[in-house]
């Protein structure tokens, strides 16, 4: 694309290369404008209709999109104005749009990139089971998925996920308090076979019917969050040492049914465990009163 002719407000020195006679899509838009921040974007198109051109063309070639860039909070307007023109997402972040983030703001940019394959909607509380089924249905080789602390996410709207993105990987249910154990053995059911990282924490309706049906059914699992989920108990934990051997995490604090017993076949195999062995945590607890560590005979 050849810039547009621009009228300067001074004179030009006789072979002077001024920024915008640069080769846009050779030079410009690939070695300068992606290394220019997201914040810097918003200010650079100010300085004069040609250099809106040149980064609204940026714009629409934009593979990865990530709002924590522009700061911690964007209004929409400017959300607008920065994805109006993207077609070619395949990461988006809009975590920092929270408090405004609706369904009308989300769907027709999900419907403009279908070939999405990281979307994160952390706290975004203003969306709705629409705005999951757009995204469900219009972006097939969604992999990884974040709906941290969105509220409004309801089994109905977990059976309508786990029925359409067959690339499902990674996915934070963290603070979905409105999912139960059976939403969950659907999507075990349903996508378990893919998936690699699941995070269910800080919700007291999933218990050891949910976290059983995950060990039997996602053999390739290596993460799972199951901080607070008041329910777990041993049984599950076993039932996650026995069939899933692909495990490197495991979060169980404020799991208080959850048994030292239970995690210790996962220990020896090194999986990373949050909770401390009941040992090593009367050694920290003893040289916190007495302010040295004891010489203990393990061995006794």
């Amino acid at each position: 694309m050849e810039p547009p002719m621009e009228q300067s407000g001074g004179e030009q020195e006789p072979g002077a290369v001024r920024l915008l006679d640069l080769p846009w899509e050779d030079v410009l838009l690939p070695h300068v404008l992606s290394r220019v921040p997201l914040r810097q974007l918003l200010r650079l198109q100010r300085v004069s209709r040609a250099f809106r051109a040149l980064v609204q063309l940026h714009l629409a070639g934009l593979r990865r999109f990530d709002a924590a860039q522009v700061g911690p909070q964007i209004p929409q307007a400017a959300l607008a104005w920065l994805l109006r023109d993207a077609e070619g997402l395949q990461e988006l972040a809009l975590a920092p749009c929270h408090e405004w983030l609706s369904d009308e703001d989300l769907v027709p940019v999900l419907a403009r990139n279908p070939q999405l394959r990281s979307v994160a909607l952390a706290g975004c509380g203003q969306l709705s089971r629409r705005a999951l089924g757009a995204l469900a249905e219009g972006c097939p080789r969604l992999q990884r998925l974040s709906l941290a602390h969105c509220d409004w996410v309801d089994g109905l709207a977990l059976r309508g996920l786990a029925d359409r993105c067959p690339a499902l990987e990674e996915l934070d249910l963290t603070a979905c308090r409105q999912l139960k154990d059976e939403a969950i053995v659907y999507l075990a059911q349903r996508r378990g076979a893919g998936l690699r990282s699941l995070s269910l924490a800080v919700n007291a309706n999933v218990g050891d019917v949910a976290v059983q049906e995950l060990a039997r059914n996602c053999p390739e699992l290596q993460h799972l969050d199951l901080t607070g989920c008041l329910r777990v108990g041993s049984d599950g934990v076993r039932t996650l040492a026995e069939y899933c051997p692909a495990l490197r995490s495991l979060r169980v604090r404020h799991c208080h049914h959850v048994a030292e017993p239970s995690l210790s076949r996962l220990r020896k195999r090194g999986v990373d465990i949050d909770v401390e062995p009941p040992l090593h945590q009367a050694l920290v607890l003893l040289q916190d009163m007495a302010g040295f560590a004891p010489f203990v005979n393990l061995q006794v």
